[in-house]
């Protein structure tokens, strides 16, 4: 695994094959505020993960120039919105915008083709039905923001893909989403995931 300081950045884009970039805080560096553009010329790029800096906004057009993206980590910044044009990123599996200050979730959402979405410790208070047309979404991670137990809808519960649900540290309790409308489906969708990896290992 590659760390590089914000000063040897330009070096790694020169080499047009890289697979891998990690830029954050070395040797107590100043965090890392604004990304260069010339980010976007790395096309092979697969994994990205840009933890603990002061970033607040992305530039834009940032994803769709990223199209081999499979892994984004933007957890520990100072994002207050969703990053944009992450749907045009079709190759992309996980996604960790935890620890930011995302307070809501766009329509758009339902364009993404992640399999995991970590959005623990930011401020998001409502959920917007259009997740639930994520169809590779299996983890969602929603602890500690501001949900009520009506933002967690029966189309989000039912009509979803998802089994796995972490939305501790919200404003209500486990107990009271347990007897929520679709939550069933979840479990559900558990059991299937879990079957299906025991098909692959020959468990059945």
């Amino acid at each position: 695994m590659a760390t590089v300081s914000s000063q040897s950045v330009k070096f790694f884009f020169l080499i047009e094959n890289i697979d891998f970039l990690q830029i954050s805080i070395l040797y107590f560096l100043c965090s890392l505020g604004v990304l260069p553009s010339e980010l976007s010329q790395l096309k092979k790029l697969e994994v990205l993960i840009l933890n603990k800096n002061s970033l607040k906004v992305l530039p834009t057009g940032l994803f769709t120039s990223l199209s081999h993206l499979k892994t984004l980590s933007l957890a520990s910044n100072h994002l207050t919105a969703f990053p944009e044009g992450l749907g045009t990123s079709r190759h992309l599996d996980v996604v960790d915008l935890s620890d930011n200050k995302i307070r809501t979730l766009p329509e758009s959402v339902s364009e993404l083709q992640v399999v995991e979405l970590n959005m623990n410790k930011n401020q998001v208070a409502s959920i917007p039905v259009s997740l639930s047309r994520c169809s590779r979404l299996k983890v969602l991670r929603l602890e500690e923001n501001c949900l009520a137990l009506a933002a967690i809808t029966p189309q989000l519960l039912k009509e979803s893909q998802i089994s796995l649900l972490a939305v501790e540290g919200n404003l209500f309790d486990a107990k009271q989403l347990r007897e929520a409308d679709g939550y069933d489906q979840v479990f559900h969708n558990q059991l299937k995931t879990m079957s299906t990896s025991c098909i692959g290992l020959q468990c059945v």
